[in-house]
């Protein structure tokens, strides 16, 4: 079996979440002894597993059709998830949608992190089916270790005693960063980091001018930033704040929960089936909850939920999303066979 992993403008999509489940699919892939290739030109593949949205990716899917290759499209993105993102994303949202649609559309087989996002798809109207499998999380990567923390902690010139809560994403509005910012405010004898970056010309203007300008002293926007530092961080913080309202999965609250990070995010349904309230994590709906929230983690004044937590990221490590993986590959070849283990993913959801 070889496998075509097509993902369009690499170099632009590398710092989001996209683009580390491309990485996440190589490694999965490579455990599992499944070959691969990423040129489009290569035409000795088995399956075409496909992750972008441009137009190469339409003829990349065209060309693949033409010679009889299955065709496999890993939906990343909703209709839900590009509002509240970049200028005009709301006004192109249902456009958006239209097109995303006549894509999935085309294949024999569709993969999206979570059933949340199956179900989003769903009520699109696709009928294609639909395996809801994690993008999965590098858990060697962010285990702690002491020279990573001196990292983060020597970049920001933090104090011994000094408190921080870390975010990290884009800049849009979705991600909860207008609320990340109030709640700062009203802390300020906390620390708050955002972690992420995006064109500004590409972000709305009162967003812009937060990032820039207009935040209070104790917040801090570093940009993109990768490596010791940023994996120090998400072991060392005292929290990992993620207030977004809209995921397909949220690779973030998985990259913290492996590094055994105290998790706070808002009560979406994207959570539901996989992070429960007061189990693995805590979770809030309103700003005055997640401040008491916050004081109430870094206090100690709740349970610690951290080793619960990294019992959830171990679930969804890369080697179980190479399994699952290789499971939907099989059942796409030979979709008669037996496949106990595409039967369990594609098995309803409890709730």
């Amino acid at each position: 079996m070889k496998v075509l992993l097509y993902f369009e403008s690499e170099k632009l999509l590398a710092k989001s979440g996209i683009g580390r489940a491309l990485d996440h699919q190589k490694r999965a892939l490579t455990e599992m002894g499944i070959d691969y290739t990423l040129d489009p030109n290569d035409q000795d593949y088995d399956i075409l597993h496909i992750n972008t949205y441009g137009l190469k990716s339409r003829s990349v899917i065209k060309k693949a059709r033409k010679m009889g290759k299955p065709v496999i499209y890993h939906a990343h993105s909703t209709e839900e998830d590009f509002r509240n993102s970049f200028v005009g994303s709301n006004q192109l949202a249902p456009f958006v949608k239209r097109y995303l649609v006549s894509l999935y559309q085309q294949a024999d087989h569709l993969i999206t992190p979570t059933p949340y996002s199956k179900s989003l798809l769903e009520s699109y109207g696709l009928t294609n089916p639909i395996a809801p499998i994690s993008n999965g999380i590098d858990l060697a990567k962010y285990q702690a270790t002491p020279a990573k923390e001196a990292a983060f902690r020597n970049f920001f010139h933090l104090k011994p005693d000094q408190k921080v809560i870390i975010c990290v994403g884009l800049f849009f509005k979705r991600k909860g960063l207008l609320d990340f910012v109030e709640i700062a405010k009203g802390l300020p004898e906390y620390t708050f980091i955002w972690f992420g970056d995006v064109p500004m010309y590409s972000i709305p203007a009162n967003i812009r001018r937060i990032v820039k300008q207009d935040h209070p002293d104790n917040v801090i926007f570093p940009g993109y930033i990768k490596g010791d530092i940023i994996e120090g961080a998400y072991a060392n913080a005292d929290l990992f704040f993620f207030p977004s309202y809209e995921e397909t999965e949220g690779i973030v609250v998985l990259e913290a929960l492996a590094s055994h990070q105290k998790v706070l995010v808002r009560d979406i349904p994207v959570y539901h089936g996989w992070l429960a309230d007061q189990q693995n994590c805590y979770m809030g709906h309103t700003n005055a909850e997640f401040s008491q929230l916050i004081q109430a983690m870094v206090t100690n004044a709740v349970p610690d939920l951290t080793a619960q937590g990294y019992q959830t990221a171990q679930s969804k490590s890369i080697t179980e999303i190479g399994h699952e993986l290789q499971a939907v590959y099989q059942h796409v070849l030979a979709p008669d066979q037996l496949n106990p283990k595409y039967d369990a993913i594609m098995r309803p959801a409890k709730r």
